[in-house]
């Protein structure tokens, strides 16, 4: 059996918001595999590097570098290496590009060939990719509960909304019939808005809806009604992404048309907590503020989870801190944000050790790629959010999960 990597072709694609991104081919001899990178809109101070060309084309987002890194420096390193071993290619990239945030080569550059060489091994051992990412996680495959984006503010949208994401979470033992009613929710929630008037369906890179509301309580009250509209009350908690850190402004919060200080922002929270089915908060606070993450998380951590992502951008020293502090139960694994599989994977093992909470995520930028649905599975991470169950970058995922499925 053949291993060998043969060649290497990189070139620049577009992502869902029209920005451009890095795809990957990576072959062995007539077996190719391919990959591309997602890009986030919020972004975290410690993730890894994103390689932006910063010339005229594209605004500076071109991504030129990034490519001509692949095919100039990284084919020509790794050209022969098997890519049935992908703890030694990954470590060989992060030793080649030589910096802690893959500024170098950027870490899309490196993680779409990582992620292409894990694709690449499964073809040729001719086994789904979910299976072979298991065997090198050395972890037991299973379906994810899906966490659906339907109300997008923050960051992603134009909404007055400080709160980032929205989402609704079905818990059912089928994926299928999770997806089924997340479908369901967020067709009774667009039909809600409708009766709001003009513009009140448009949606967000997430594809969820964009509605002229300007506090959390709207949008809070706007879900319920939805869930129990559909019939699935009892049935479809809640989870919101606050990425706080984009309304934090000179040591205070700007949320819901109020400056608050992070005490007031520990106590509105939990208010909210005990007055809606929320079961998950994402990023509540301030990057870098470990010990309202940690006051939060012992207020409310039994029964919430809080997750860090900006907080811990997959990375292993941030989540060591974190851990330390004890300022968060759950870890939103994003591959983009520390650059390579490996990575990924040690962060997760990290993660597990400490009897966390994972959840697989997309970024709001996607592409058409799935591997993130082989990887949740794969991981037997049991938490997954790609957005809205609209748009066709979000249902990529969704649908490659129903596939999975069939055969698990």
């Amino acid at each position: 059996m053949y291993t060998n990597i043969t060649k290497v072709i990189a070139r620049e694609i577009l992502d869902s918001r029209g920005t451009p991104t890095i795809e990957v081919d990576l072959f062995s001899k007539k077996i190719k595999a391919t990959a591309s990178v997602p890009s986030g809109a919020s972004v975290g101070i410690h993730a890894a590097l994103e390689l932006r060309d910063h010339e005229q084309r594209y605004f500076g987002k071109g991504v030129k570098k990034a490519v001509a890194n692949v095919n100039t420096i990284i084919f020509p390193a790794i050209k022969g290496m098997s890519c049935f071993n992908q703890k030694a290619l990954d470590n060989f990239l992060i030793t080649l590009d030589g910096t802690p945030n893959k500024a170098i080569l950027g870490a899309n550059a490196i993680l779409a060939v990582s992620l292409a060489n894990a694709r690449l091994a499964s073809k040729i051992k001719n086994i789904p990719l979910y299976k072979h990412i298991s065997k090198l996680a050395q972890t037991k495959p299973r379906l994810p509960t899906p966490f659906f984006n339907v109300i997008n503010g923050g960051k992603h949208s134009d909404s007055k909304l400080a709160i980032q994401e929205f989402m609704i979470v079905p818990k059912s033992k089928s994926f299928k019939q999770a997806l089924r009613m997340g479908s369901e929710t967020y067709h009774m929630l667009k039909h809600i808005l409708e009766k709001r008037g003009a513009n009140s369906t448009n949606v967000g890179d997430e594809g969820g809806f964009v509605p002229n509301i300007a506090t959390t309580s709207q949008a809070l009250r706007l879900l319920t009604k939805a869930i129990k509209a559909a019939g699935y009350e009892g049935k479809i908690k809640i989870a919101m992404d606050a990425a706080a850190t984009s309304f934090f402004k000179r040591g205070k919060y700007k949320i819901d048309k109020r400056t608050l200080t992070k005490d007031k922002l520990v106590q509105k929270y939990r208010r909210m907590l005990l007055k809606y089915p929320i079961i998950s908060l994402e990023d509540p606070f301030y990057e870098e503020d470990f010990i309202s993450f940690a006051k939060l998380t012992k207020l409310v951590g039994k029964s919430v989870q809080i997750v860090g992502d900006d907080l811990l951008v997959t990375n292993i020293e941030r989540m060591e801190t974190a851990i330390k502090a004890k300022a968060c139960n759950c870890l939103l694994l994003k591959v983009n944000q520390i650059g390579t599989l490996t990575e990924a994977i040690n962060a997760f093992k990290l993660a597990k050790k400490q009897r966390w909470n994972v959840m697989v995520s997309h970024r709001s930028g996607e592409t058409e790629d799935s591997f993130i649905a082989d990887l949740v599975v794969g991981l037997g991470a049991g938490q997954i959010k790609s957005g809205a169950p609209c748009r066709s970058e979000r249902l990529a995922k969704y649908n490659q999960l129903l596939r999975i499925e069939e055969e698990l």
